[in-house]
């Protein structure tokens, strides 16, 4: 009988976060795998897990997610998500259960995505099960003490280095929560001043880990502020 492969959501870092399913899913699982950004770096997601499961004799396989700005790292990356089908399509193959780490919830930006689309395409009897996990929005909503929607109030959840003009959500929502902020902060700032919005802007970094901050004056943002974990909520 072929084994199970489980996305499991781990939450956005703090260990007491994780649920308490993907905990015993990941204890019932035979091989654990988890992602990372470096080739040369460490997995958070297993740093995360090590804290509240006990991992002795499970494998661990570390996989490489790299990132794209070229047509060669482009090959590299499909050529690294085939590979990472194909293993673990083997070990489903041998009545492995196994689970695979991400952030956060694995419905909501999360990497997995390309994995269960080439699992499907591998095998469509595969049995995939989705393990929600605590996000990084509703973690930093609750860190800053922002409540994302009351009423009839909308929300819209943008990629923000991917949008062109904000200015036709902005108009259409009243919660606007920014992800990916770090590398066009400065361009949302200007928008943020320019529709007279930076005093219902507040600016959440690491909310879970290590140096986690919660900065309300978002002008006053540093360069050691702005890195990947990084959320910025509007309340219009």
């Amino acid at each position: 009988m072929k084994g199970k492969i489980f996305a499991v959501g781990i939450g956005p870092g703090d260990p007491e976060l994780i649920t308490i399913k993907a905990i015993n899913v990941i204890k019932n699982s035979h091989t654990i795998f988890v992602p990372k950004g470096r080739e040369e770096g460490s997995s958070i997601a297993l740093s995360i897990v090590k804290e509240v499961v006990d991992l002795k004799g499970k494998q661990i396989v570390e996989v490489f997610f790299p990132m794209v700005k070229t047509k060669y790292e482009e090959y590299k990356k499909e050529k690294a998500w085939n590979e990472i089908v194909e293993s673990v399509y083997e070990r489903l193959n041998r009545g492995e259960n196994v689970s695979f780490l991400t952030l956060g919830d694995p419905t909501l930006y999360s990497t997995f995505f390309y994995i269960h689309r080439k699992l499907i395409e591998r095998d469509k009897n595969i049995e995939i099960h989705l393990i929600p996990g605590v996000s990084s929005i509703t973690a930093c909503a609750a860190v800053s003490q922002s409540f994302l929607a009351v009423g009839n109030e909308k929300i819209a959840i943008l990629p923000a280095n991917y949008i062109d003009s904000y200015d036709e959500i902005f108009d259409q929502f009243e919660t606007i929560v920014l992800m990916k902020v770090h590398v066009v902060f400065e361009k949302i700032l200007e928008f943020l001043r320019r529709r007279n919005l930076i005093e219902r802007s507040v600016y959440i970094t690491r909310a879970g880990m290590e140096g986690e901050r919660v900065i309300r004056d978002i002008e006053n943002v540093t360069v050691d502020d702005k890195n990947y974990f990084s959320i910025i909520i509007v309340k219009k």
